[in-house]
């Protein structure tokens, strides 16, 4: 079974726990580590054999395009995560839109190739944004990898099919939500990121493992390229649980990485969207 694996490239200070704590407009201000680190995900990567999606803001396109041009070089798809990581439910739908083309633009500018693929920070497409998969269809989007179908503090669409899934009647655009598993009647968030990172591997393997064997369907994990960086600058000012969340394990997510690579098959995310297209076909 072949599953999707995508990083989220973002920097230490662009995530949704600092958003209240760190102001946009500091940001060019800050020391940035994207680059750096996105740069050890491509090797690790590269050992590993594994082609994956990479989900790039393009506040960070815009500043390294030459990352993004060795992204793509070595075979791996680049995706859109819209420009500075606002959540889709701040916008107006033409907001949406606009944030949608100007992040394009800048990614294909960047890397010459064509963008397909989008992911809403922090899974922001949910109940409040009845009209964003409307707008991406329009806009010709191939995938979303938008919805989180849990409960959480911050994000989630408990209600959302768990697998891939058809949000625009009579248009092309196929949502594939991130992973989750089943715990008797409790839906679990095992789609990675801190999950993945604060969870011990078996909790990982095994979520994967039920999804791929005792439901036939293939796995999406994701995480960012700042949770491998344990040196990275601390945020004192932010909430202690934003920091436990954001900080906690660190040392130890490159390590879990390499072992996920080794126990399961891994193939970008717009080949997993092929696959479910010819599948609802």
């Amino acid at each position: 079974m072949l599953n999707a694996l995508s990083v989220d490239v973002e920097d230490w200070f662009q995530v949704g726990a600092f958003e209240r704590t760190i102001d946009r407009a500091d940001w060019d201000g800050l020391t940035h580590r994207v680059e750096a680190n996105t740069d050890a995900v491509l090797q690790l990567f590269d050992d590993a054999g594994v082609k994956a999606t990479f989900f790039t803001l393009g506040w960070v396109a815009e500043r390294y395009p030459a990352l993004m041009r060795r992204i793509v070089s070595a075979g791996h798809e680049l995706a859109s995560h819209g420009y500075d990581h606002a959540r889709v439910f701040t916008f107006t739908p033409d907001q949406f839109r606009a944030d949608l083309r100007k992040s394009r633009t800048i990614l294909e500018d960047a890397s010459g190739q064509r963008v397909t693929g989008y992911r809403a920070p922090s899974f922001s497409i949910d109940t409040r944004t009845p009209w964003a998969h409307m707008i991406l269809a329009e806009e010709g989007y191939r995938y979303s990898s938008s919805v989180a179908p849990i409960r959480h503090d911050h994000y989630g669409w408990p209600d959302s099919p768990r697998f891939a899934w058809k949000p625009v009647k009579d248009a092309s655009l196929i949502e594939l939500p991130v992973t989750t598993a089943k715990l008797g009647s409790r839906t679990l968030a095992a789609g990675g990121g801190g999950f993945f990172r604060l969870l011990p591997y078996g909790f990982s393997r095994w979520a994967i493992r039920q999804v791929n064997g005792q439901e036939a369907r293939p796995a999406i994990i994701y995480f960012h390229p700042w949770e491998i960086d344990p040196d990275q600058p601390r945020v004192s000012g932010a909430p202690l649980r934003s920091r436990l969340r954001h900080y906690s394990n660190l040392s130890v997510m490159a390590a879990k990485l390499r072992r996920l690579t080794r126990d399961f098959a891994w193939t970008r995310v717009d080949a997993l969207a092929d696959a479910e297209a010819a599948r609802a076909s």
